[in-house]
């Protein structure tokens, strides 16, 4: 008992000879207001296609819209892209779009790591939509 009180006496003596250091940093906060935000959609389709990915992608309205993303994005160290394989489980695939200072930034597409997940799909070959795919500077959300 006498161990426990001593104990205690010296923390107080401690917390009050710190100059109040010890109390006030855990009131204080050091958080520095982030340059980005982002924006999180659910994804209920991805298509691959020879020049990138097609992701169909439900807005708030809870309408369907498109985006078109080079593959070069995701290939190149730094760049716009990443992919993020989920594990099993119930998340559903999703698509965050990130944005520095009001321009954007980097999209992060979060899916399922095999093919045959419902999400998945392939463009056919015989479907020319190269035009979608040139100069793709950012992802084109529709809120």
């Amino acid at each position: 008992m006498r161990k426990a009180l001593l104990r205690i006496i010296l923390f107080l003596a401690l917390a009050v000879f710190s100059q109040g250091d010890f109390i006030s940093a855990q009131t204080t906060s050091q958080w520095k207001e982030s340059e980005y935000y982002y924006f999180n959609y659910t994804i209920e389709k991805i298509y691959i296609h020879r020049l990138g990915y097609i992701v169909v992608y439900r807005r708030a309205s809870n309408k369907l819209e498109r985006t078109y993303m080079p593959v070069e994005w995701f290939n190149t160290i730094g760049g716009k892209g990443e992919i993020v394989y989920l594990g099993s489980g119930m998340e559903w695939p999703s698509m965050i779009v990130y944005y520095k200072n009001g321009e954007f930034s980097h999209v992060r597409l979060r899916l399922r790591k095999y093919g045959q997940h419902m999400t998945w799909d392939v463009v056919p070959f015989n479907v020319n939509i190269d035009e979608y795919f040139k100069d793709i500077e950012e992802v084109k959300m529709v809120f």
